[in-house]
């Protein structure tokens, strides 16, 4: 093999490398999203478990809002134990603009479950479940609980991962800032 075809052979080998790493990349694209701070939110839809028709509620339905999005699901320990927290801050924040909404991930046919859950916890914000099991690829959570706090423009403000108190001042703060702030 002569120098000239030593380095066609190489040009061709680096060329299949770029068409399949290029291909690679645009299949995965939606796998390997990830929801970022300053991005704008995804759109979704979930079923409203305050409602029994199967009705959806979706992102745009609190356009103008400030809006908690938490990833939970009724068997999480940690779940469990931030829910009391983010009650108190909708009670405190809902009349000025907070959109406290709370999406399941349980695993399908849990809506009783859900609804139980709902009403020991004495919820009243919404709660909404992601009964096709769709909401992983809208928003890749790494586990639950899982939160987004989303302006009153959509843009992903701060995500936590892992239970938080959110009545807590700092939390209390920032929501009271962003509620105070104009939509752009």
């Amino acid at each position: 093999m002569t120098v000239k075809q030593q380095w066609i052979a190489v040009a061709g080998i680096v060329a299949v490398l770029a068409v399949g790493l290029f291909v690679g990349t645009r299949m995965m694209d939606a796998e390997s999203y990830h929801v970022s701070i300053g991005a704008q939110a995804r759109g979704f839809n979930a079923v409203d478990m305050s409602r029994t028709d199967g009705s959806l509620k979706t992102l745009s339905d609190y356009r103008g809002k400030v809006v908690l999005l938490n990833i939970w699901a009724t068997w999480c320990g940690p779940c469990k134990k931030e829910m009391p927290s983010m009650e108190k801050l909708h009670q405190e924040f809902a009349s000025q603009g907070l959109a406290v909404v709370a999406v399941s991930v349980d695993n399908p046919n849990m809506e009783t479950a859900i609804r139980d859950f709902v009403k020991e916890y004495a919820l009243t914000f919404d709660v909404l479940y992601d009964r096709e099991g769709l909401f992983r690829q809208i928003y890749p959570y790494t586990g639950v609980p899982e939160t987004y706090v989303i302006d009153k423009s959509g843009i992903v403000r701060r995500k936590w991962i892992g239970d938080d108190d959110w009545s807590s001042e700092s939390n209390r703060k920032f929501v009271a800032q962003l509620l105070a702030e104009s939509e752009a």
